[in-house]
């Protein structure tokens, strides 16, 4: 099959010239600040914790509550994007969800701080825009690196946050001469003015397909009316393939958003590193998503010249086996100089396996892409709410994390109840990647 007219079959790293790469960018960038500031209170939170005299039972609330909400919002996303299109669902997710990360710095209390943690987690729903509006952008050769490197880069986020949180309060109490109790509220407001104003660069700067906007296609005839897509949530969870693919992404993104809120707490409680050390431990498994998540994708991308869409899904269950065996192996280290190398091998396969899942994504059903998307992302929160459920009750987090690790080795099987038909095969065996690097150039617009 042809690329799809307008659809980019490669990729330059360095041009804002076309459609398809100012969306690029703008997808992962603004899923970058959606990140920052989604966990731009974990690395904060011994100050948090000491300030509002929090109790583990309570800390592990806040783990809970920060990823919960964002299960629905992802749903409710992508069936939104469906009907008006990425550009309009970034802007308004942008927009609206700065407040609640805002607002975090009113808290005084348990319960107060809680709801706005809770809130603030409706912007992990940038991450199904930013995988739609890529997929609306890039032909099949290619889809998978670059879903994986935007969705990658924007999880950068949460380990620069690790990094920048602290340095940002540190200035404000060393410098500025806050207290600690208003330089992490001060903190947090920086936070929510740069994702406000990227909400509104993103109106400007994209557009919802190469070849205009929903509405504007819409009222040319060029795409059905949004009333006509309602049923596409339930074609995707009619489909089984949709529900593994979630189990798998609660295995790996799951994973991620669990060690992304709790790996300061688990570097000072058992290593005893200091805030800036531990925040700096943290940041390694983050930045991990410079690179891994998009090898992931890459990886996908590879194995499917060879071997179609199965060649995806064999390589989508090699990533998920292999970060469930790393986790055991971090689980049961002691010593901090072999912490640190083992999370940034279970980093690696973490992000890759994200990245391989949503290589497969938008082959399962294209009507319904939103919607797949949106409940595949939403298996990422519920798998990090299950976690954050074991972890407030646990008396030893290592024990949690070896459970985990079992799970997740078992789980690894469902990513092989993935099965596509010939005709799907053949559509998705479009034109070739060529080159062996990711600057390359993209099509005509």
């Amino acid at each position: 099959m042809k690329s799809l007219p307008g659809k980019a079959s490669r990729i330059d790293l360095f041009s804002l010239a076309t459609p398809q790469m100012r969306a690029f960018h703008m997808t992962w960038f603004a899923f970058f600040l959606c990140f920052f500031a989604w966990f731009g209170i974990a690395p904060l939170m011994p100050i948090v914790r000491k300030e509002l005299a929090l109790t583990k039972d309570q800390v592990g609330w806040c783990i809970i509550g920060s990823v919960s909400i964002t299960i629905l919002a992802r749903m409710g996303i992508g069936w939104l994007c469906d009907r008006i299109g990425p550009r309009l669902s970034y802007t308004w997710l942008l927009t609206l969800g700065s407040l609640p990360v805002m607002g975090i710095g009113l808290a005084n209390n348990f319960e107060s701080f809680l709801l706005f943690r809770v809130l603030i987690g409706v912007i992990g729903a940038s991450f199904v825009i930013t995988q739609y509006h890529t997929s609306q952008m890039f032909a099949p050769n290619c889809i998978g690196t670059a879903n994986a490197t935007t969705a990658g880069w924007g999880n950068l986020g949460g380990g620069v946050t690790q990094l920048v949180m602290p340095l940002v309060f540190a200035g404000l109490v060393g410098f500025c001469g806050m207290s600690d109790a208003i330089g992490w509220r001060v903190t947090m407001v920086f936070s929510g003015t740069l994702c406000l104003l990227t909400g509104v660069a993103y109106y400007f700067l994209t557009q919802d397909t190469p070849a205009g906007n929903f509405a504007e296609l819409r009222e040319q005839g060029s795409m059905p009316p949004a009333g006509q897509v309602s049923g596409s949530f339930l074609a995707a969870a009619r489909d089984h393939r949709v529900w593994a693919l979630a189990v798998i992404y609660a295995c790996c993104f799951g994973m991620e958003l669990t060690l992304d809120n709790i790996a300061v707490l688990h570097f000072t409680d058992y290593f005893q590193l200091d805030l800036y050390w531990a925040g700096a431990a943290a940041a390694s498994f983050g930045m991990m998503n410079l690179f891994a998540r998009a090898m992931g994708g890459y990886i996908s991308d590879r194995f499917s010249l060879n071997w179609g869409l199965k060649g995806r899904v064999r390589w989508l269950f090699l990533a998920v086996l292999c970060e469930g065996l790393c986790l055991m192996l971090f689980a049961s280290i002691k010593m901090i100089w072999l912490a640190v190398p083992a999370m940034l091998l279970l980093g690696l396969f973490v992000k890759m396996s994200n990245g391989a899942t949503y290589a497969v994504v938008p082959f399962v059903n294209r009507k319904s892409l939103g919607s797949v998307a949106g409940i595949v992302g939403a298996g990422g929160n519920i798998g990090a709410v299950v976690a954050g459920f074991l972890f407030k009750g646990a008396a030893s987090w290592p024990d949690v994390l070896m459970m985990l690790g079992i799970v997740i080795t078992i789980c690894s099987t469902a990513a092989l109840a993935v099965a596509f038909s010939p005709e799907v095969e053949a559509e998705a065996a479009g034109p070739r990647i060529t080159g062996e690097s990711l600057d390359l150039a993209t099509a005509t617009p």
